[in-house]
């Protein structure tokens, strides 16, 4: 055989395979799933909206908690600029600069109005931060916020309390925040023997008081609580129109796409619209904080400027938002078999597996309880607390959907409504779920949140041993006349819907004569008043006016110095050190001697007691005013009339509200966050479900035009979005329900306390059902447009 014949017969060379650029044909992929994104005609668009307007609430809510380290370090940084800085003892001397400063602050409707009566003592006095002109006697500057309450209609009754001249607006720098009640005042009246301070200027530094151990882990559950319900609308938003990108995909494989590449468009559909998502969201939290002075929650407020994301948290959600859009729809992908024919679902064959679902939260519960107790004097170590609990109430998310399968594969029968309902349930439950998912979540979190709050309440409210059935309020002023006293208790007597004034003028009575310098002479408190006074006072039978009494204090010690200056037929000095004259009284011989009593404030009572009759009290010096004040709390805003006549008697008197229990400030402030973060995440919660709701509804648009152009009543399918709705809600507040008793069962073990009330649960799942009540009757109209004939039509 000859060469050319053995060429001839040898088969022809392979071709080389072309080379495979990984990279580029998954960036081609990503690519072409974005223009599907942003080019897939009225039906494209529509999804990508919903799922950038969905993940945009969602990364709004991110952005304003990564906004908080900011904002309260801001509103410290301005409360310690405005704080006064008093001069030390040994320069405690009236200089060109100097104020004296003196609280007026008053309480108003529920909210607090800051006060302050200042005096200048030389021509150049120093001004708080904000305060661009002194007020002379007679004026006064304001805040924004305390300005617009006094020329409204609600302020009359505090505009007669302070009957001031306004000239100025306190700036910003000198508010906590925009709804902030503030006002500096003249009065020339003023002096260091009254109580004022001497202020050479401003910019106190305040230390700041650090967390209980207990609060950490209160603090650390409340962000849980507030935030994982977010991170679970986005990963729901991002599956917006699921059923309408697997029929495109099926689509796409007819003409030869691989599965590989099908997932990377999904991926890259996915990336488009999350990323409008953040901008979206980048737009909402700009225009949220433009308006975050006008809105105030729970009495709270921000300034526009102090809502400033911190930088890695911002970059944080940035990388995060993104990433998580694509993993959710990869990880969605996988119960999907996306062929050139069609779309198989295998989840309605195999069903959800709970092998995996329910050990997530018992793997949180674990973690807990690995963490052990919390001790009040050992630091707390937060992240095996916030993991715990984030595995807790995604464990809650992940149990859903298989819980909610498993009860309606085995609902049959019952009207038409019923079944049409049960059967969508039946062929795709997931939507259904995932639309309750964060609410479950985020009830599960407060049932949780409230089981830690109600066991701890007793460690940071206290009872302050106030009897507010013998007297709702108390006022008291240092360092006045006599007369002046007699006259105050007389107006609040006085004051429309006062009931009672326990009211009595206090003075120091000490033994008359010669001490050394070191020596303190035998004192103790003479009061004057009524006998009905007196008797609220101390256990005094039989009274006239004109007795007097020797009043006895419990403690032993106390009774004897007692006794060593109420000597009964001896007189005693009234007034000494006060800087005036000292009155001498001789207290009458036969002076009885009973048992002091507590009044309402809560305070015993003892010394010398008089009646009216007994001393004149208008020639006492040094005169303290103590009013306990009953009043019919059936009159229209009794307090403010009572906080009016007090203000007319001295603009300065403490003034305050009796109370039984007492709240720890820090506890109460952590509470009042978990409220104001609570509403925003409702806000949230209902704005995503609504969007949610819409997107289902637009997706079976054509279902429901088929079902009434065959006959189908109205009513009957309103009827069955409604039980669709219902069925998942009652089955996630249950899964809320039982998580959240865990939880919160769980926390309270850790720090050594024991759950207060198993049956708190009731109003955060009737909170819960009411909010998703409301979206579904909002979507109602949107159903009704979407059932007509005109639905049918298809492009």
């Amino acid at each position: 055989m000859t060469l050319l014949d053995e060429k001839r017969s040898a088969p022809p060379p392979r071709p080389a395979p072309p080379a495979r650029n990984t990279t580029a044909n998954a960036l081609r992929d990503l690519g072409l799933g974005i223009r599907f994104a942003a080019g897939g005609g009225r039906e494209g668009w529509t999804r990508t909206l919903l799922t950038a307007v969905g993940v945009g609430l969602g990364v709004t809510l991110l952005l304003l908690a990564s906004s908080v380290p900011n904002m309260r370090e801001a509103r410290a940084e301005r409360e310690q600029a405005r704080g006064e800085t008093p001069v030390s003892a040994a320069r405690d001397v009236a200089s060109d600069s100097s104020v004296l400063g003196l609280s007026a602050t008053t309480e108003y409707r529920g909210r607090t109005v800051g006060g302050r009566l200042v005096r200048a003592e030389g021509p150049d006095p120093v001004r708080a931060p904000g305060v661009a002109r002194f007020p002379a006697p007679g004026e006064m500057v304001v805040s924004p916020a305390l300005r617009e309450l006094l020329d409204s209609p609600d302020g009359e009754l505090l505009r007669e309390r302070l009957p001031y001249e306004v000239i100025g607006t306190v700036g910003d720098p000198g508010l906590r925040s925009p709804n902030d009640l503030l006002y500096y005042a003249g009065d020339d009246s003023l002096t260091v023997g009254r109580g004022a301070e001497r202020i050479t200027g401003y910019g106190k530094e305040i230390p700041g008081e650090p967390l209980q151990p207990v609060l950490i882990v209160l603090l650390v559950m409340v962000c849980v609580v507030l935030l994982v319900p977010v991170g679970i609308f986005i990963a729901t938003a991002v599956r917006f129109g699921g059923d309408r990108r697997d029929r495109r995909l099926a689509a796409l494989r007819l003409v030869g796409a691989d599965i590989r590449s099908t997932r990377r468009i999904a991926a890259g559909e996915a990336l488009f619209g999350s990323v409008l998502g953040l901008l979206a969201g980048a737009g909402f939290f700009l225009v949220a904080r433009r308006f975050a002075g006008a809105v105030e929650v729970w009495d709270f407020s921000s300034f526009p400027a102090d809502l400033v994301p911190a930088p890695w948290l911002a970059a944080l959600v940035v990388v995060a938002v993104p990433l998580t859009a694509v993993l959710v729809t990869l990880g969605a992908m996988r119960s999907v078999v996306i062929e050139p024919l069609g779309v198989v679902r295998r989840g309605r064959e195999r069903g959800r597996r709970l092998w995996w679902r329910l050990p997530v939260p018992l793997l949180g519960l674990g973690v807990l309880g690995l963490t052990g107790r919390v001790a009040e004097t050992e630091p707390v170590e937060p992240y095996p607390i916030a993991l715990g609990a984030v595995l807790v109430l995604v464990g809650l998310a992940l149990l859903l959907p298989w819980l909610v399968e498993a009860c309606v594969n085995r609902l049959r029968g019952g009207p038409v409504s019923w079944q049409l309902a049960t059967r969508r349930l039946q062929l795709s439950s997931g939507a259904a779920s995932r639309a309750v998912s964060g609410v479950t979540v985020a009830v599960a979190g407060a049932i949780a949140l409230q089981m830690l709050f109600a066991a701890m309440n007793a460690d940071f409210e206290r009872a302050t041993g106030q009897d507010p059935s013998r007297a709702q309020f108390a006022a008291s002023s240092d360092d006045v006349t006599g007369a002046a006293a007699t006259e105050a208790i007389a107006e609040f007597r006085a004051t429309p819907g006062v009931e009672k004034v326990i009211g009595s003028v206090e003075a120091y009575a000490s033994k008359p004569g010669v001490y050394a310098a070191d020596d303190v002479p035998p004192t103790t408190e003479l009061t004057v008043g009524t006998c009905d006074t007196l008797r609220e006072l101390a256990r005094i039978g039989a009274c006239e006016d004109g007795d007097t009494f020797v009043v006895h204090p419990a403690d032993r010690e106390t009774a004897d110095w007692v006794d060593r200056t109420a000597r009964k037929g001896k007189a005693v000095e009234i007034g000494e050190g006060m800087g005036r004259e000292p009155f001498r009284w001789t207290l009458p011989a036969d002076s009885p001697t009973v048992p002091g009593r507590r009044d309402p404030v809560g305070e015993e009572h003892w010394g010398i007691m008089a009646t009216t009759g007994a001393i004149d009290a208008g020639q006492l010096p040094g005169a303290r005013i103590v009013a306990q004040i009953r009043v019919d709390e059936s009159v229209p805003d009794i307090a403010e009339h009572v906080r009016n006549t007090a203000a007319r008697i001295d603009p300065a008197m403490q003034f305050f509200a009796l109370n039984s229990v007492e709240r720890d400030r820090q506890y109460a402030s952590i509470r009042t966050g978990l409220q104001v973060g609570a509403t925003v995440v409702l806000l949230l919660i209902a704005a995503s479900m609504l969007v949610s709701q819409l997107e289902q509804l637009r997706e079976r648009r054509r279902l429901l035009s088929v079902l009434v152009a065959f006959g189908t009543r109205r009513a009957t399918l309103g009827w069955s979005v409604l039980w669709q709705t219902a069925v998942p809600v009652v089955l996630g507040l249950a899964t809320a329900v039982v998580g959240g008793l865990g939880l919160g069962a769980t926390l309270a073990w850790m720090i050594e306390k024991q759950v207060a009330d198993w049956w708190l649960f009731w109003p955060m799942a009737g909170a819960g059902g009411a909010l998703i009540a409301l979206v579904t009757l909002a979507s109602l109209p949107p159903l009704w447009r979407m059932m007509r004939p005109d639905g049918l039509r298809t492009e």
